[in-house]
């Protein structure tokens, strides 16, 4: 891929798949999250591209509205597709980045061979009356949810409610963590969560794909 498109690459050698991974709306591809877990996946055997949506490479702290995410979004999923065609295009993201694929996912579309939502904000901070599980139902792809147990956009709990609606969803839970998976008040070190959540995502995509 031409530096010329944004999409920075993370390569593995010999990838059973690629990963094309959306940033959230505070912070684009570079943001620590964003390159530790693309890392990650490269070094588990998934290569992994990411990419800045329009408004952050304008230096604009405000998301573009959804028409305009949606689109730079499959215009970011044809280059990868044309770029590495005989390798299974999984796509997902961080929060919002998340949540635009799934909307990309929800209408018509080549086929893709998974959705990974890390931290899916299914509604506003206190306002689960604001759902934003519409068009999920509608993604035939298999679908993995990481949430937290003590995320204030969606706990693991409601997730699970979720899936008896989706087609092929499953669920993976980060006890007692939070949007970001930051477990606290926990004897537990950020670093062995992420490398849990990046061995539970590389082992999914490796399950749908027959690759070891």
């Amino acid at each position: 891929m031409n530096d010329r498109s944004g999409i920075k690459v993370y390569p593995s050698t010999t990838p059973v798949a690629v990963f094309v991974l959306a940033h959230g709306a505070g912070a684009g591809q570079t943001s620590p999250f964003i390159t530790s877990f693309a890392g990650g996946m490269a070094e588990r055997g998934i290569t992994a591209a990411t990419f800045d949506f329009p408004y952050i490479t304008a230096r604009r702290k405000l998301p573009d509205p959804a028409p305009v995410l949606e689109a730079h979004w499959q215009r970011v999923i044809d280059l990868t597709r044309s770029q590495v065609p005989a390798v299974p295009l999984f796509i997902g993201g961080k929060s919002m980045g998340g949540r635009i694929a799934s909307q990309v996912a929800a209408a018509e579309h080549a086929p893709l061979a998974g959705l990974v939502f890390l931290g899916y904000p299914l509604h506003p901070p206190g306002r689960p009356d604001k759902l934003r599980d519409a068009h999920l139902p509608r993604i035939s792809e298999p679908v993995l949810f990481v949430q937290g147990t003590r995320d204030t956009f969606g706990t693991a709990s409601e997730i699970r409610g979720l899936l008896p609606r989706m087609q092929n969803a499953t669920l993976h839970e980060v006890a007692g963590g939070d949007h970001s998976f930051k477990v606290s008040g926990a004897k537990v070190k950020s670093a062995d969560v992420m490398n849990d959540i990046m061995n539970v995502v590389a082992g999914w995509m490796k399950a749908l794909t027959d690759r070891p």
